[in-house]
């Protein structure tokens, strides 16, 4: 393969070997893994993912080559994929990293492809470690969410997650066996036929559409049409990424291109795991910084929510945006985004979990009243912290009750990694997460020991046992 982006990336794919993993990068390949197995298994009764499972008989017809999460239903690698990826980002619950939600559009063709073939836990480790690695490289070339110009806020015109594609397409290339060739021409493929990157009309709209920023299966679907037309001859357009008047950055809108970003120390440094931000409540990560603030104020100060006569917050400043600042919350993906109701029910002070988006919850008559006495605006630091630390996330929140305002305020809200100047989220918290989130699905003895299994895939000769396990009994 030549000099292209495209060659480079292939052959750091086609290259690297299991062996070769840094162990933080196997030990972060498991911990997402499990979350996002967990993520998937807690929205089994969310709308998108009742959908997604749904499409998915419609895709698979009697075909049971693969596990869904969280059901007995079992699917082709087409059905199963779109129904995990529908089901991961379903609850808002899952990991956030750069370009911004990841796993659910890369593990689900993976996880499909690896179960069919009879992977072992080291193939698996292997795809998922370069699947987040290279769609986290797009997203540091790309135009971001949280990008800023001239010391303010400065959201692009068009923004979105489908990069991912190409992190979802190297992973299947990968467990198919791909020469470099091949890889190169499947990411090619990929970027010919990628969905469009629709974010910023989701961002501007209410009421939100229930699809969200973009659709986690049909990215699955792309990926997996496109590594399988590389395997079966189809070439793709491999100077794509290299030509910034006709190809890739063109054709897919973003205004900001830094392809070297994508290249950079490819095969000796891995990024990914100092930047992926596990979540800690099942709402949109911009929020995170403000819920942390609000139940230490609470729990600190013996504060109820009857008592509470205003909240106050401010936090990120790309979120001024409809689908944040809603307060008009019809359906539980409304209250996914909305920081009035957030905050709200996070007051409510309920260990998070699927409960927070259960509607007996998301329109309790308190729940909604509380909504209406909290107000909103940009952290004044936001824009410089930021700018310093794109980790950062500076939060402040004031609480009116007792006849006292109570103020409080931190830069890094929980989940943050520890290279982002976090404290991280350990094993402990991750499966205690898991353990949560599989309640009322997964037998106990069952979920315990599907977190042995993925803490120790390594082990396996063929993840399938260990993925069927996700499958309700």
């Amino acid at each position: 393969m030549g000099a292209s982006t495209s060659g480079q990336l292939a052959e750091f794919v086609a290259n690297m070997s299991y062996e070769t993993l840094p162990e933080e990068v196997i030990h972060e390949s498991k911990r997402i893994l499990l979350d996002s197995a967990g993520c998937a298994i807690a929205a089994v009764d969310d709308l998108k993912g009742r959908i997604g499972i749904e499409y998915a008989h419609v895709l698979g017809g009697d075909d049971q080559t693969a596990t869904i999460f969280g059901t007995t239903q079992r699917s082709s690698v087409f059905g199963a994929a779109f129904a995990n990826g529908e089901l991961i980002n379903a609850l808002d619950f899952d990991a956030v990293l750069p370009p911004g939600h990841v796993s659910p559009y890369v593990l689900p063709g993976a996880l499909a492809i690896a179960e069919a073939d009879h992977a072992s836990g080291t193939d698996l480790l292997l795809a998922i470690a370069l699947s987040h690695e290279v769609s986290n490289r797009f997203g540091k070339a790309m135009d971001y969410i949280r990008d800023t110009r001239d010391g303010i806020v400065s959201m692009p015109p068009v923004l979105g997650y489908t990069s991912t594609v190409f992190g979802a397409t190297a992973a299947i290339a990968k467990l198919r066996g791909a020469s470099a060739e091949v890889i190169a021409n499947a990411l090619g493929v990929a970027a010919g036929i990628t969905p469009a990157n629709s974010h910023r009309s989701w961002i501007e709209h209410i009421p939100i559409s229930t699809i969200k920023y973009t659709m986690a299966g049909p990215v699955a679907h792309t990926a997996l049409t496109a590594a399988h037309m590389a395997l079966l001859g189809h070439t793709g357009d491999v100077q794509t990424f290299d030509d910034a008047e006709f190809g890739y950055p063109k054709f897919i809108g973003t205004s900001r291109w830094v392809p070297e970003n994508i290249t950079k120390d490819l095969g000796t440094e891995w990024f990914f795991p100092a930047e992926n931000a596990f979540k800690h409540y099942p709402h949109c990560r911009a929020l995170h910084g403000l819920v942390d603030l609000l139940h230490q104020t609470l729990s600190e100060n013996d504060i109820r929510p009857a008592d509470i006569q205003a909240i106050r917050a401010w936090g990120e400043g790309h979120v001024e945006r409809a689908s944040w600042l809603t307060t008009d919350i019809k359906r539980p993906v409304d209250g996914q985004f909305s920081i009035a109701h957030g905050l709200a029910v996070a007051a409510q002070q309920l260990p998070p979990s699927k409960r927070w988006q259960a509607a007996e919850l998301v329109f309790d008559e308190h729940v909604l009243d509380l909504m209406d006495r909290v107000t909103y605006a940009t952290h004044p630091d936001w824009v410089p912290a930021m700018t310093a630390d794109p980790a950062a996330r500076p939060s402040r929140i004031e609480v009116d009750a007792h006849g006292r305002t109570f103020r409080s305020e931190l830069r890094y809200p929980k989940g943050t990694p520890e290279g982002g100047g976090g404290a991280g989220t350990s094993d402990e918290e991750l499966i205690a997460k898991f353990l949560i989130n599989t309640q009322d699905v997964l037998p106990p003895g069952t979920a315990e020991e599907a977190v042995q299994a993925i803490m120790n895939l390594e082990s396996a000769d063929d993840v399938a046992p260990t993925l069927q396990m996700l499958g309700a009994k």
